[in-house]
């Protein structure tokens, strides 16, 4: 085996390793300007961010605490804690689900849940 194949085959192994890793971090930061609050998804694409009913706009994104898009019906029954940001309409576009981590990051949060 050359020292380039050999070189390749270690950088494989070792980016498959921790592409896991790299999946379970936040991609891009959330905007400081997202909204908190505690979200519940209700029918389609209405959910209650707490507790006001609000809409999901067409094509929202939301993402789960371990940075994986998920659909409206993956938001845990209890509901969530997210940030979350509004599109011109007002509908919401955009939502991360935190973790415990973000959660406990200094920043104050609406009552309510």
């Amino acid at each position: 085996m050359t020292p380039c194949r050999a070189a390749c085959l270690a950088f494989l192994s070792a980016s498959l390793w921790a592409a896991p890793v790299i999946a379970q971090t936040r991609s891009a930061p959330i905007p400081k300007d997202a909204k908190a609050g505690h979200i519940r998804h209700v029918e389609e694409m209405a959910v209650t961010v707490s507790r006001k009913p609000m809409q999901l706009a067409a094509g929202a994104i939301i993402r789960d605490q371990r940075n994986l898009i998920i659909v409206p019906v993956s938001i845990p029954r209890e509901g969530a804690w997210a940030d979350i940001a509004l599109d011109r309409n007002g509908q919401i576009f955009r939502v991360w689900l935190l973790t415990p981590q973000e959660l406990a990051r200094p920043r104050k949060r609406p009552s309510g849940g």
